[in-house]
């Protein structure tokens, strides 16, 4: 038994290595001089350049990282507020009321998720451009707004569904409408699912490369990621360790998010999946 156990502990610390290796990488890579970072494949620069982060700070291109991170707060932001909104009033439509054709319209709705994001991109891209607003925040934040997310509607959908209907017939006697019932009853209940929607938009929104890429073409307007791709190749030459240093300091407030509610992504998580 404590042979297997030994071995256990020696397997979960080699993938803790493992996994933890591209971050310490990351970090150690953040510190080398330029010449260090395409030459030596150790951890822990021999010379460490602190200047990285002072150039990282300073920006590129004319524009700061306090710019860069400001855009990347707006969108995220935006992306929160519109899926929260939105996904939870559509799933209430979906979990709660009785309208005409609302199983079939589910069923589409579901569907989408397998529908591949390339097919959408050029129409949708199409849209945007005839209302002036590519260059803008605009087609990153106004989709959140029409409950285009499937998965988080589903995802609402199968919490709403375990919350018993009495409370809803409840609310009703009492004079409640569905709006009323929706503010006063549902939304205290659906707490952890709306934490869950909070935390996956605001990482792939923050993480997201292609899509800011398609909509954003000035410098000014540029979220960190799109910032990092201008480390590379900027007039001959590439600034790896600014970009590395970028790289940590864009990393930092997916970490203290994470962290701040990673009590609250379990719960929504575990709860979700066993309701429903």
């Amino acid at each position: 038994m404590t042979a297997r156990r030994l071995g256990w502990h020696f397997v979960c610390l080699a993938l803790l290595a493992l996994l933890l290796y591209p971050i310490v990488w990351l970090l150690g890579t953040s510190f080398k001089p330029p010449d260090e970072v395409t030459s030596s494949l150790a951890l822990l620069p021999r010379d460490w350049e602190f200047s990285n982060y002072t150039d990282a700070l300073a920006g590129i291109g004319g524009t700061s990282f306090w710019r860069f991170l400001t855009n990347s707060v707006i969108v995220a932001g935006g992306a929160v507020i519109g899926n929260v909104v939105s996904c939870s009033l559509a799933a209430f439509a979906f979990a709660r009321l009785r309208f005409r054709l609302s199983g079939p319209l589910f069923a589409f709705m579901i569907a989408t998720i397998m529908l591949p994001h390339h097919v959408v991109i050029i129409p949708q891209y199409a849209i945007f451009q005839q209302m002036g607003m590519i260059d803008t925040f605009w087609p990153l934040i106004l989709p959140k707004f029409l409950a285009t997310d499937a998965f988080f509607v589903f995802l609402i959908v199968q919490f709403m569904r375990g919350i018993p209907g009495e409370l809803d017939e409840a609310a009703r006697i009492d004079g409640c409408g569905p709006a009323r019932t929706f503010w006063h009853i549902m939304l205290p209940l659906i707490r952890p699912a709306l934490i869950t929607t909070t935390i996956f938009t605001f990482i792939w929104t923050w993480n997201d490369f292609f899509s800011q890429l398609l909509y954003l073409n000035s410098p000014e307007n540029y979220t960190l990621p799109l910032a990092l791709r201008l480390f590379i190749d900027q007039t001959g030459t590439s600034q790896y360790g600014p970009m590395f240093a970028m790289s940590v300091l864009t990393l930092v407030p997916i970490g203290l998010f994470f962290l701040a509610f990673q009590r609250f992504l379990v719960e929504g998580v575990s709860t979700s999946g066993l309701k429903g």
